[in-house]
């Protein structure tokens, strides 16, 4: 049995044997199967923002997506245009805002609201 296990350890079967193709098995059931049950840490991130922050996009020549969280935007400080473009003029200076969408959760809360401009 130990001599079984050192010629697993050390690979001494040639190619296309029986104990080959078990090894090989093996190590594609480990890096198939393995994620399934450990987590890596490798996921992607969300796409959640801080407070203050805002994420910009490019959206083609002189357009620009803005991504802002609703925690920096006051909903009983004045206008929620003029609200949204002191947040992105605080980043990207002086843009024409087109339009913004609403982000909201799938429980209907509001996490951040999503601006076209361009300059």
């Amino acid at each position: 049995m130990g001599k079984l296990l050192r010629s697993y350890l050390f690979w001494t079967y040639e190619r296309g044997s029986f104990h080959y193709d078990v090894m090989v098995t093996l190590i594609l059931a480990f890096i198939f199967v393995t994620p399934h049950f450990y987590n890596f840490g490798d996921h992607p991130q969300s796409e959640k923002l801080a407070k203050g922050s805002v994420l910009v996009k490019p959206a083609g020549a002189g357009n620009y997506i803005f991504d802002i969280p609703a925690a920096s935007v006051h909903t009983d400080g004045g206008p929620l245009d003029a609200q949204l473009a002191a947040q992105i003029e605080s980043v990207s200076g002086s843009v024409t805002m087109d339009r913004y969408q609403t982000i909201t959760e799938p429980q209907g809360k509001v996490t951040g609201y999503r601006v076209w401009a361009h300059r």
